[in-house]
Protein backbone atom coordinates (compact mmCIF):
# COMPACT_ATOMS: atom_id res chain seq x y z
CA UNK A 1 0.00 0.00 0.00
CA UNK A 2 0.97 3.82 -0.28
CA UNK A 3 -0.29 6.68 1.19
CA UNK A 4 -0.24 9.75 -0.57
CA UNK A 5 -0.78 12.89 1.37
CA UNK A 6 0.97 11.28 4.31
CA UNK A 7 1.91 14.58 6.15
CA UNK A 8 -1.65 15.62 6.35
CA UNK A 9 -4.04 14.72 9.57
CA UNK A 10 -6.17 12.03 7.50
CA UNK A 11 -2.91 10.58 5.83
CA UNK A 12 -0.79 9.89 8.51
CA UNK A 13 -3.93 8.54 10.59
CA UNK A 14 -4.26 6.09 7.58
CA UNK A 15 -0.62 5.50 8.04
CA UNK A 16 -1.10 4.58 11.57
CA UNK A 17 -4.26 2.27 11.10
CA UNK A 18 -2.61 0.41 8.32
CA UNK A 19 0.50 -0.43 10.33
CA UNK A 20 -1.99 -2.56 12.39
CA UNK A 21 -3.91 -4.38 9.25
CA UNK A 22 -3.02 -7.77 9.40
CA UNK A 23 -3.12 -7.95 5.41
CA UNK A 24 -1.85 -5.03 4.56
CA UNK A 25 1.58 -3.17 4.61
CA UNK A 26 2.55 0.35 3.86
CA UNK A 27 5.54 0.02 1.44
CA UNK A 28 5.69 3.78 0.51
CA UNK A 29 4.51 7.24 2.52
CA UNK A 30 4.30 10.13 -0.16
CA UNK A 31 4.31 14.62 0.51
CA UNK A 32 5.55 16.95 -1.73
CA UNK A 33 8.66 18.69 -1.04
CA UNK A 34 9.92 16.21 1.20
CA UNK A 35 11.75 13.83 -0.59
CA UNK A 36 14.11 11.06 1.74
CA UNK A 37 12.96 13.14 4.91
CA UNK A 38 12.02 10.74 7.88
CA UNK A 39 8.04 10.95 8.17
CA UNK A 40 8.84 11.21 11.81
CA UNK A 41 9.79 14.18 11.83
CA UNK A 42 5.72 15.65 10.33
CA UNK A 43 4.54 12.54 12.86
CA UNK A 44 7.22 11.98 15.35
CA UNK A 45 3.96 9.15 16.93
CA UNK A 46 4.74 7.24 13.88
CA UNK A 47 8.25 7.07 14.10
CA UNK A 48 8.65 3.35 15.10
CA UNK A 49 7.65 2.61 11.37
CA UNK A 50 10.86 4.05 10.19
CA UNK A 51 9.60 5.23 7.18
CA UNK A 52 10.43 8.38 5.39
CA UNK A 53 8.78 10.55 2.40
CA UNK A 54 8.98 10.13 -1.27
CA UNK A 55 8.48 12.64 -3.55
CA UNK A 56 7.64 10.32 -6.54
CA UNK A 57 4.21 8.64 -7.79
CA UNK A 58 4.29 5.26 -6.19
CA UNK A 59 5.53 2.23 -7.33
CA UNK A 60 4.43 -1.36 -7.85
CA UNK A 61 1.68 -1.30 -4.81
CA UNK A 62 -1.97 -3.17 -5.07
CA UNK A 63 -3.51 -0.23 -4.02
CA UNK A 64 -2.69 3.66 -3.15
CA UNK A 65 -4.91 5.89 -0.71
CA UNK A 66 -4.77 9.72 -1.43
CA UNK A 67 -5.51 12.06 1.26
CA UNK A 68 -4.90 15.51 -0.97
CA UNK A 69 -6.66 18.38 -1.67
CA UNK A 70 -9.40 19.11 -4.55
CA UNK A 71 -8.19 18.92 -8.14
CA UNK A 72 -4.50 17.62 -6.78
CA UNK A 73 -5.85 13.83 -6.59
CA UNK A 74 -7.89 13.27 -9.61
CA UNK A 75 -4.31 13.22 -12.39
CA UNK A 76 -2.34 11.18 -10.05
CA UNK A 77 -5.43 8.75 -9.77
CA UNK A 78 -5.47 8.60 -13.78
CA UNK A 79 -1.70 7.41 -13.65
CA UNK A 80 -2.00 4.74 -11.22
CA UNK A 81 -4.93 3.36 -12.36
CA UNK A 82 -3.99 3.16 -16.40
CA UNK A 83 -1.29 1.10 -13.84
CA UNK A 84 -3.83 -1.33 -12.71
CA UNK A 85 -3.54 0.09 -8.75
CA UNK A 86 -6.66 0.19 -7.09
CA UNK A 87 -7.09 4.22 -5.59
CA UNK A 88 -9.05 5.43 -2.75
CA UNK A 89 -9.01 8.80 -3.05
CA UNK A 90 -9.98 10.98 0.80
CA UNK A 91 -9.83 13.93 -1.03
CA UNK A 92 -12.90 15.91 -2.95
CA UNK A 93 -12.42 15.29 -6.55
CA UNK A 94 -14.59 11.70 -7.48
CA UNK A 95 -17.22 12.92 -4.97
CA UNK A 96 -19.67 14.63 -6.59
CA UNK A 97 -21.28 12.84 -9.90
CA UNK A 98 -21.91 15.79 -11.96
CA UNK A 99 -18.75 17.94 -13.28
CA UNK A 100 -20.71 21.26 -13.69
CA UNK A 101 -21.20 20.51 -10.16
CA UNK A 102 -17.87 20.45 -9.03
CA UNK A 103 -17.21 23.34 -10.94
CA UNK A 104 -19.56 25.20 -9.05
CA UNK A 105 -18.19 24.41 -5.77
CA UNK A 106 -14.74 23.74 -6.02
CA UNK A 107 -14.10 26.88 -9.03
CA UNK A 108 -12.70 25.07 -11.92
CA UNK A 109 -13.64 22.38 -13.94
CA UNK A 110 -13.04 19.08 -13.24
CA UNK A 111 -9.38 17.48 -13.81
CA UNK A 112 -10.56 14.31 -15.00
CA UNK A 113 -14.49 14.37 -15.75
CA UNK A 114 -14.37 10.51 -17.82
CA UNK A 115 -13.42 8.77 -14.78
CA UNK A 116 -16.45 10.18 -12.76
CA UNK A 117 -18.66 7.06 -14.31
CA UNK A 118 -16.14 4.83 -12.40
CA UNK A 119 -16.01 5.90 -8.75
CA UNK A 120 -17.71 4.42 -6.36
CA UNK A 121 -19.03 6.92 -3.48
CA UNK A 122 -17.91 4.68 -0.70
CA UNK A 123 -20.30 4.98 2.13
CA UNK A 124 -19.50 1.37 3.08
CA UNK A 125 -23.14 0.67 4.81
CA UNK A 126 -24.85 2.07 1.62
CA UNK A 127 -22.14 0.89 -1.13
CA UNK A 128 -21.18 -2.24 -0.01
CA UNK A 129 -22.63 -4.33 -2.92
CA UNK A 130 -20.92 -1.76 -5.38
CA UNK A 131 -17.35 -1.40 -3.71
CA UNK A 132 -16.89 -5.14 -4.42
CA UNK A 133 -14.18 -5.35 -6.47
CA UNK A 134 -13.79 -1.32 -7.78
CA UNK A 135 -10.92 0.21 -8.71
CA UNK A 136 -11.56 3.95 -8.10
CA UNK A 137 -13.71 4.77 -4.40
CA UNK A 138 -14.24 8.66 -3.35
CA UNK A 139 -14.29 8.38 0.20
CA UNK A 140 -17.09 10.35 1.75
CA UNK A 141 -16.42 13.88 3.47
CA UNK A 142 -16.71 13.75 7.15
CA UNK A 143 -19.54 15.87 7.57
CA UNK A 144 -21.36 14.02 5.16
CA UNK A 145 -20.98 10.68 6.55
CA UNK A 146 -22.01 12.23 9.73
CA UNK A 147 -25.38 13.31 8.30
CA UNK A 148 -25.80 10.20 5.94
CA UNK A 149 -25.67 7.71 8.12
CA UNK A 150 -28.09 9.92 9.89
CA UNK A 151 -30.74 10.49 7.36
CA UNK A 152 -30.48 7.81 4.87
CA UNK A 153 -32.77 4.91 6.97
CA UNK A 154 -35.33 7.79 6.96
CA UNK A 155 -34.64 8.65 2.72
CA UNK A 156 -34.61 4.94 1.60
CA UNK A 157 -37.81 4.42 3.98
CA UNK A 158 -39.35 6.90 2.10
CA UNK A 159 -40.05 9.11 4.99
CA UNK A 160 -38.58 12.10 4.58
CA UNK A 161 -41.01 15.64 3.67
CA UNK A 162 -40.14 18.81 2.84
CA UNK A 163 -36.33 20.35 3.87
CA UNK A 164 -33.92 19.15 6.41
CA UNK A 165 -31.39 20.97 8.22
CA UNK A 166 -27.75 19.52 9.43
CA UNK A 167 -26.46 21.19 12.22
CA UNK A 168 -23.08 19.75 12.91
CA UNK A 169 -19.74 20.37 14.88
CA UNK A 170 -16.57 19.06 14.32
CA UNK A 171 -13.20 19.24 15.68
CA UNK A 172 -10.13 21.61 15.01
CA UNK A 173 -8.29 18.75 13.04
CA UNK A 174 -10.96 18.96 10.59
CA UNK A 175 -9.31 21.89 9.27
CA UNK A 176 -6.14 20.24 8.40
CA UNK A 177 -2.16 21.29 9.64
CA UNK A 178 -1.89 24.52 7.11
CA UNK A 179 -4.68 26.13 8.89
CA UNK A 180 -3.98 29.76 9.33
CA UNK A 181 -4.19 32.16 12.23
CA UNK A 182 -8.28 31.38 12.88
CA UNK A 183 -7.62 28.39 14.28
CA UNK A 184 -4.47 28.92 16.07
CA UNK A 185 -5.13 27.65 20.12
CA UNK A 186 -5.73 31.10 21.52
CA UNK A 187 -8.42 31.94 18.82
CA UNK A 188 -10.65 28.67 19.48
CA UNK A 189 -10.38 27.80 22.74
CA UNK A 190 -13.46 28.52 25.33
CA UNK A 191 -15.37 29.86 21.64
CA UNK A 192 -17.70 27.88 19.08
CA UNK A 193 -18.63 29.36 15.43
CA UNK A 194 -20.69 28.71 12.70
CA UNK A 195 -18.92 29.27 9.24
CA UNK A 196 -19.99 28.37 5.95
CA UNK A 197 -23.32 29.68 5.72
CA UNK A 198 -23.03 30.79 2.39
CA UNK A 199 -22.23 27.04 1.25
CA UNK A 200 -19.90 24.58 2.60
CA UNK A 201 -18.33 22.23 -0.08
CA UNK A 202 -19.96 19.62 1.95
CA UNK A 203 -23.43 20.34 0.97
CA UNK A 204 -24.02 19.03 -2.47
CA UNK A 205 -22.52 15.77 -1.41
CA UNK A 206 -25.64 15.90 1.39
CA UNK A 207 -28.13 16.63 -1.32
CA UNK A 208 -26.76 13.92 -3.70
CA UNK A 209 -26.80 10.84 -1.03
CA UNK A 210 -30.18 11.62 -0.56
CA UNK A 211 -31.21 12.25 -4.09
CA UNK A 212 -29.67 9.06 -4.99
CA UNK A 213 -31.79 7.33 -2.27
CA UNK A 214 -34.96 8.35 -3.62
CA UNK A 215 -35.41 11.23 -1.55
CA UNK A 216 -34.06 14.50 -3.82
CA UNK A 217 -34.96 17.29 -0.50
CA UNK A 218 -33.72 20.38 0.17
CA UNK A 219 -30.68 20.27 2.79
CA UNK A 220 -29.71 23.54 4.95
CA UNK A 221 -25.94 22.71 6.27
CA UNK A 222 -24.24 24.99 8.94
CA UNK A 223 -21.25 23.22 10.41
CA UNK A 224 -19.27 25.15 13.38
CA UNK A 225 -15.74 24.35 14.79
CA UNK A 226 -15.68 23.19 18.43
CA UNK A 227 -12.78 23.25 20.86
CA UNK A 228 -11.34 19.83 20.31
CA UNK A 229 -9.13 17.77 18.18
CA UNK A 230 -11.31 15.71 16.95
CA UNK A 231 -15.14 14.63 16.02
CA UNK A 232 -17.84 15.56 14.73
CA UNK A 233 -21.78 15.32 15.97
CA UNK A 234 -24.40 16.38 13.65
CA UNK A 235 -27.66 16.75 14.91
CA UNK A 236 -30.48 16.36 12.37
CA UNK A 237 -33.58 18.07 11.96
CA UNK A 238 -36.28 15.65 9.88
CA UNK A 239 -39.84 16.41 8.50
CA UNK A 240 -41.28 12.92 8.24
CA UNK A 241 -44.47 11.68 6.52
CA UNK A 242 -45.36 9.75 9.28
CA UNK A 243 -45.50 10.82 12.72
CA UNK A 244 -43.19 8.24 14.56
CA UNK A 245 -42.49 7.51 18.17
CA UNK A 246 -39.24 6.77 20.04
CA UNK A 247 -39.85 2.97 19.71
CA UNK A 248 -40.38 3.06 15.78
CA UNK A 249 -37.54 5.50 15.41
CA UNK A 250 -35.16 3.04 17.08
CA UNK A 251 -36.76 -0.02 15.37
CA UNK A 252 -35.92 1.73 11.98
CA UNK A 253 -32.16 2.62 12.77
CA UNK A 254 -32.32 -0.88 13.93
CA UNK A 255 -33.08 -2.23 10.79
CA UNK A 256 -30.46 -0.67 8.82
CA UNK A 257 -27.46 -0.91 11.25
CA UNK A 258 -28.43 -3.63 13.82
CA UNK A 259 -25.82 -5.86 11.95
CA UNK A 260 -23.18 -3.55 11.05
CA UNK A 261 -20.05 -3.51 12.46
CA UNK A 262 -19.43 0.34 13.18
CA UNK A 263 -22.87 1.95 13.50
CA UNK A 264 -24.18 1.43 16.53
CA UNK A 265 -28.05 2.64 17.72
CA UNK A 266 -27.75 4.66 21.32
CA UNK A 267 -30.56 4.70 23.54
CA UNK A 268 -29.69 8.11 24.44
CA UNK A 269 -27.73 11.18 22.81
CA UNK A 270 -24.28 9.70 22.14
CA UNK A 271 -21.27 12.23 22.38
CA UNK A 272 -18.08 12.57 20.48
CA UNK A 273 -16.17 11.06 23.04
CA UNK A 274 -17.75 7.36 22.58
CA UNK A 275 -15.99 7.45 18.55
CA UNK A 276 -12.57 8.84 19.34
CA UNK A 277 -9.60 7.41 17.76
CA UNK A 278 -11.89 4.52 16.50
CA UNK A 279 -14.02 4.22 13.15
CA UNK A 280 -17.34 3.48 14.94
CA UNK A 281 -20.52 5.57 14.56
CA UNK A 282 -23.53 6.11 17.03
CA UNK A 283 -27.04 7.00 16.14
CA UNK A 284 -29.65 8.11 17.95
CA UNK A 285 -33.90 9.39 17.04
CA UNK A 286 -36.15 11.37 19.25
CA UNK A 287 -39.45 12.53 18.29
CA UNK A 288 -39.87 15.98 19.42
CA UNK A 289 -43.46 16.59 17.77
CA UNK A 290 -45.66 15.15 15.99
CA UNK A 291 -43.96 14.52 12.63
CA UNK A 292 -40.49 16.38 13.96
CA UNK A 293 -37.33 14.46 14.33
CA UNK A 294 -34.47 14.90 15.49
CA UNK A 295 -31.24 12.30 14.63
CA UNK A 296 -27.85 12.85 16.05
CA UNK A 297 -25.01 10.63 14.76
CA UNK A 298 -21.53 11.10 16.22
CA UNK A 299 -18.05 10.09 14.46
CA UNK A 300 -14.38 10.52 14.78
CA UNK A 301 -13.85 13.20 11.49
CA UNK A 302 -10.19 11.05 11.21
CA UNK A 303 -11.40 7.74 11.81
CA UNK A 304 -15.01 6.94 9.91
CA UNK A 305 -15.20 10.51 8.65
CA UNK A 306 -11.62 10.32 7.02
CA UNK A 307 -8.99 6.81 7.32
CA UNK A 308 -10.58 4.72 8.60
CA UNK A 309 -13.69 4.70 6.61
CA UNK A 310 -11.01 4.23 3.71
CA UNK A 311 -9.53 1.70 5.04
CA UNK A 312 -13.21 -0.34 5.31
CA UNK A 313 -13.58 0.35 1.95
CA UNK A 314 -10.94 -1.02 0.98
CA UNK A 315 -11.49 -4.21 2.46
CA UNK A 316 -14.38 -4.47 0.89
CA UNK A 317 -12.91 -3.74 -2.40
CA UNK A 318 -10.47 -6.75 -2.06
CA UNK A 319 -12.63 -8.75 -0.73
CA UNK A 320 -11.14 -8.87 2.67
CA UNK A 321 -12.67 -8.85 6.63
CA UNK A 322 -14.21 -5.39 6.36
CA UNK A 323 -13.11 -4.88 10.27
CA UNK A 324 -9.35 -5.83 9.58
CA UNK A 325 -7.18 -3.04 10.59
CA UNK A 326 -10.24 -1.38 12.47
CA UNK A 327 -10.86 -3.13 15.54
CA UNK A 328 -9.84 -0.71 18.17
CA UNK A 329 -12.89 1.09 20.03
CA UNK A 330 -13.02 4.37 20.67
CA UNK A 331 -10.69 5.97 23.69
CA UNK A 332 -11.84 7.43 27.06
CA UNK A 333 -11.07 9.41 28.85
Amino acid sequence: MAVVGAAGYAGGELVRLLAGHPSAEVVSVHARDRGGTPLATELPHLAPLGLSFSDDDPGEVDAAFLALPHGASAPLASRLLERGVTVIDIGADFRLHDPAAYETWYGGPHPAPALLPEAIYGLTEWSRDVLRGSTLIANPGCYPTAALLALLPFAGAGLLEGSVVVDAKSGISGAGRSAGADYLFTELTESTRAYGLDGHRHLPEIEQGLADAGAPVPVTFVPHLVPQSRGILATCYLSLGEDLDDDALAALLTDAYGDEPFVHVSDAPPATKQTTGSNHAFVHGRRVRDRQVVVVSVIDNLGKGAAGQAIQNMNVAFGLDESAGLGGLGLHP
